[in-house]
């Protein structure tokens, strides 16, 4: 039988214009400093991109789990929420 060239459809990317994927999956809220945070871990394997810790202001490597957080009760809504996120170290969430 001869193979077939067509391509069978499209996995969904977790690009920075694709949020859904910060809305499902496996998250928490906390309390810190009077405030309310959506907080959900992101595994090495998920990260592919250096990001700065706002805890430390070192570099988060590629491949480092980590976690993002950003404001569950905002006024502006859930949009302007995700779009200010944070990538942290497990550690500087921890003590902050």
């Amino acid at each position: 039988m001869p193979r077939s060239n067509r391509p069978r459809g499209r996995k969904p990317s977790n690009n920075d214009e694709d949020l859904s994927y910060l809305m499902s999956g496996w998250r928490r809220t906390e309390t810190r400093r009077g405030r309310e945070w959506n907080v959900q871990p992101v595994s090495a394997t998920q990260a592919a991109k250096v990001y700065i810790c706002p805890g430390c202001q070192l570099g988060i490597n590629v491949g480092v789990a980590h976690l993002v957080a950003w404001r569950a009760d905002g006024v502006m809504g859930d949009e302007a929420d995700l779009a200010a996120r944070r990538h942290w170290h497990l550690h500087c969430w921890n003590i902050a």
